[in-house]
C-alpha cells in the first residue's frame, strides 16, 4: 500500500509518499514548497490572502503528485501557523474547495503524541522510558511515555519562528537584554512541563524536527548525506556553545555555519535557546536526534489503527475552535 502525507508548516508545505507494507513507512518520493506562511500573517495571526492562494496551489500540486505516484490520500494537515490563525476555518475551506483535499489542524498535544510514536518506533523498546522534544515554527511539543503512545503530552507556544518575531526582531544580532527576556519567557512557559519530565527521569531523550537536526549538525553531528541510520546525538553543553556562536552573528551570517540553512538562519538562535533551556530545566544532558517525526507518526497510526483513525481525528479537529494557547494533556497519570 502506498500512502501520502502533506503538511503545511511555518516555512514549507511538504509531501511525503511512502510504501507501508509490513507496517514500516518507507519513503519513495518527497517534495516541498517554500511558502514561509509565518512571514505572511498579520499582527493578530491572520493569514494573508496571497498566502492562502499560494497554500491552495501547493496543496493542489501535492495532490496531483500523489496521484501520479499511485498513492492514496494525501493525509493533509497544517501546524501552528494555521491552527492559531483567526481565519483558520476560511483557510481550510479554501483548501478543500480549491483542491478537493480535506486539510485539518491537529491539536498540539496530538502532534506531540504522533511524533512520540514515530520516535518510539524508530528507537525501539530498548529506549525505555522516553521523552520527546520537537521544536516547530510556532510551538514546542513535549511528550513522555513508557509505551507505544505517551503518558503525557504538551504543546507550548515556544516555536522558533514565533519567538524570533516576538523577541529577536529589533536588533541584529540581538543584545544581552533581548536574550535574557527570551530565556525568561521560555523558563516561565516550561516550568511545569519541565518539572514533570524531571520527575519521570527518562532513560532516553529524543529530539526531532528540522530545527534540532540543524542544531545537531552545528554541534558536530554527521551531515545529512550520511543517511538516516547514522547515529546522531546532541549534548547540552555543545548546544550552549552553539547559542553563543549564533548570538554573536547577524542572521545573514549564521547560514555560513555548519548545518544552518539560509531559510532558517534567522530563527536558529531562538531554536537553540529553546532547546538548551528545555534540556537544562529538565535536567537532561544528552539527546538522540530522531529522523522520524509527525509525518511518520501519522503514517504509522494510519497503518496500525486503520483509515478510520484518520477520519475520526480530522473530523474532531475540523470542528474544534482555533487556539494558540498552551495545550497540555496527561494521557495517564504518573506511574507508581
Amino acid at each position: 500500500m502506498r500512502v501520502s502525507v502533506v503538511d503545511a508548516g511555518s516555512n514549507t508545505v511538504r509531501l511525503v509518499i511512502a510504501d507501508v507494507e509490513g507496517g514500516v513507512p518507507l519513503p519513495v518520493h518527497t517534495v516541498k514548497w517554500k511558502l514561509r506562511l509565518s512571514e505572511q500573517v498579520g499582527a493578530d495571526g491572520t493569514i494573508a490572502e496571497e498566502a492562502v492562494e499560494r497554500l491552495v496551489k501547493a496543496v493542489a500540486e501535492a495532490g496531483d503528485t500523489a496521484l501520479r505516484w499511485s498513492a492514496s490520500g494525501p493525509l493533509a494537515f497544517a501546524t501552528a501557523v494555521v491552527r492559531g490563525a483567526p481565519n483558520r476555518a476560511e483557510v481550510l475551506e479554501r483548501v478543500a474547495s480549491g483542491t478537493g483535499i480535506r486539510m485539518c489542524t491537529l491539536p498540539g498535544e496530538t502532534e506531540a503524541e504522533l511524533t512520540f510514536l514515530a520516535a518510539r518506533r524508530w528507537l525501539g523498546w530498548k529506549a525505555g522510558p522516553l521523552a520527546l522534544l520537537d521544536i516547530g515554527g510556532g510551538s514546542l511539543e513535549v511528550a513522555f511515555g513508557r509505551g507505544r503512545l505517551p503518558d503525557f503530552a504538551a504543546s507550548l507556544p515556544l516555536g522558533a519562528n514565533r519567538l524570533t518575531r516576538e523577541y529577536l526582531g529589533v536588533q541584529d544580532p540581538p543584545g544581552a537584554r533581548e536574550l535574557k527576556e527570551l530565556r525568561r519567557r521560555i523558563r516561565h512557559e516550561l516550568r511545569d512541563v519541565a518539572a514533570r519530565i524531571r520527575w519521570e527521569a527518562p532513560r532516553t531523550v529524543a529530539v526531532s524536527s528540522r530545527t534540532f537536526q540543524q542544531l545537531a549538525r552545528l554541534c558536530g553531528a554527521a551531515p545529512g548525506r550520511f543517511g538516516p541510520f547514522e547515529p546522531r546525538v546532541l549534548l547540552r553543553r555543545d548546544l550552549r556553545e552553539a547559542v553563543g556562536a549564533l548570538a554573536a552573528r547577524p542572521a545573514a551570517e549564521r547560514a555560513r555555519l555548519p548545518g544552518i540553512s539560509a531559510p532558517r538562519a534567522a530563527q536558529s538562535l531562538a531554536g537553540a535557546v529553546v532547546g538548551h533551556t528545555a534540556l537544562e530545566l529538565m535536567g537532561l544532558r544528552r539527546a538522540v536526534v530522531c529522523p522520524w517525526a509527525i509525518r511518520e507518526g501519522i503514517l504509522l497510526r494510519y497503518v496500525e489503527d486503520g483509515a478510520d483513525w484518520w477520519t475520526r481525528t480530522t473530523g474532531a479537529c475540523l470542528t474544534a475552535p482555533p487556539s494558540s494557547a498552551v495545550s497540555l494533556r496527561s494521557v495517564a497519570g504518573p506511574s507508581a
